[in-house]
């Protein structure tokens, strides 16, 4: 018996010691394939979607990183944040822009150039990487219409090098550092430099294919299983000059999902969202001031309008359109206490007028709807009109002061001895006398005041006196 124990103890054994020598997950067989979806503008959320994403990988010693793209571009500022982290990782990070019909411009451009390996669907596209933000026609591209004349060469090639030139200092300085950004990305990713300065500077474009005969990217696959194997055993350099073979064939994939603050940052760096809780932020702190002490306006609207501000910080406004708004609501509010047409009408073209130059045009999906500008004016616009209703109606009725304002008003009897005692009317304790007899905490009217004391009736049936 004892010998049966003692085999079975050591089998047991033996089973743990396999198990332990064996890899227990993907992580610790260093097969891990982590995947990170953009999908639409990039801003900040999108940076801090793919910091907390490559630290997470780089916590769990994934193998790659891959990095799905369908984006029409974004912010400048977001772009980068997300390239210095691609470029800072110690896990490779494969772009791949994906599925088909998805498309990497502009910014997305910049960020697939900056992964270790670049790969596309077929049937997507890259490129129209031209900073656009300064406004003005695109650097590089004819501002006037073709020469239809027939002059000659000279003239002609005169008229071509001016076309060329960038129109202003500004647009120059804008075009010159995106250029050079991504030359600098295409020569350390050893890819094609020139075609990404034409991407820049002539908004140029690539299906699939031609950018892999372009060499503007490495390969082109199907689907993510596809592309693990065709990534399966390449060296690539990871921060500090290391270098890795992808071990991806048989890699588990698993995809990482937004965290919490990504998401929160997702929902208020929408520029619609954060100006409706800049709007409700100057509303409920307006209905404060009107009614001190109703206390959930002044709350909701101080929050909402410290989270509308952090959102504007992150997104790129125009400070003139945001004063304008000031102004604006400012013109408003004083048309609701002083009443005059010019001063609203005035206030209104401002609001709307700096709500659409509120944000800078630097990215797509950066911009106002046109409903929300809308909506909000219109509201402003109807809570001047009310106040100004209801002070034009104060304005319109006749003054009641002294005895003229005390008649009829309800009033309390507190106690009674004999025609007089005291009532509670007006918010004071006044001293009363009446004709009959009342009962303390009975509800009277008051009929008249001599000197400081009120004359009182009973008050007429059904307004809530007792017979």
């Amino acid at each position: 018996m004892q010998t049966m124990k003692a085999a079975l103890v050591a089998a047991i054994g033996v089973v743990a010691l396999i198990c332990c020598l064996l890899p227990s997950s993907a992580e610790e067989n260093g097969r891990l394939a982590l995947i990170v979806s953009i999908d639409g503008a990039i801003g900040p959320a999108s940076a801090s979607y793919v910091k907390e994403a490559l630290a997470k990988a780089s916590e769990r010693r994934a193998e790659v990183v891959l990095l799905r793209l369908n984006t029409p571009g974004g912010l400048n500022s977001s772009m980068r944040e997300i390239i210095a982290d691609v470029l800072a990782s110690p896990i490779p990070v494969v772009g791949y822009v994906a599925p088909s019909g998805a498309h990497a411009a502009s910014a997305g451009t910049y960020i697939l150039y900056a992964t270790h390996i670049a790969a596309m669907a077929p049937g997507t596209n890259i490129g129209a990487a031209t900073p656009v933000q300064i406004g003005g026609p695109l650097p590089g591209l004819p501002s006037g219409p073709a020469d239809k004349g027939g002059k000659d060469k000279k003239d002609g090639d005169q008229q071509s090098e001016s076309k060329d030139q960038p129109k202003d200092a500004m647009t120059a300085k804008a075009t010159n550092d995106a250029v050079a950004f991504i030359r600098s990305l295409a020569e350390l990713r050893n890819r094609n430099v020139d075609w990404a300065e034409k991407a820049v500077r002539e908004a140029a474009t690539l299906s699939a294919n031609a950018a892999l005969e372009a060499h503007a990217i490495d390969l082109v696959a199907r689907d993510q299983a596809e592309l693990l194997r065709q990534i399966d055993g390449r060296v690539v350099e990871v921060a500090g000059g290391k270098t890795q073979r992808l071990v991806t064939k048989d890699a588990v994939v698993e995809a990482i999902d937004p965290g919490p603050i990504s998401r929160f940052l997702a929902v208020i760096t929408d520029p619609n969202v954060a100006f409706i809780l800049l709007m409700v932020g100057i509303y409920g702190l307006i209905f404060e001031f009107m009614s001190p002490g109703a206390v959930a306006p002044g709350v909701v609207g101080a929050i909402c309008l410290l989270i509308g501000l952090y959102a504007l910080n992150l997104l790129p406004i125009n400070y003139a359109g945001l004063a304008l708004m000031l102004v604006g609501l400012v013109l408003l509010t004083i048309e609701a206490f002083n009443p005059t047409v010019v001063i609203g009408l005035g206030g209104i073209i401002a609001f709307v007028l700096g709500a659409l130059m509120l944000f800078r045009g630097e990215a797509p999906g950066y911009h106002l709807s046109w409903w929300v500008i809308g909506i909000t004016a219109a509201v402003f616009a109807g809570f001047a009109l009310v106040v100004l209703g209801s002070l034009r109606r104060v304005g319109r009725a006749p003054a009641l002061v002294g005895a003229q304002a005390m008649r009829g008003l309800p009033a309390e009897v507190l106690d009674w001895n004999g025609n007089e005692g005291h009532v509670f009317a007006h918010g004071e304790r006044w001293q009363a006398r009446g004709a009959e007899t009342f009962k303390p905490g009975e509800t009277v009217e008051v009929a008249n005041i001599v000197d400081l004391t009120l004359l009182i009736r009973r008050a007429p049936t059904g307004e809530g006196g007792t017979s």
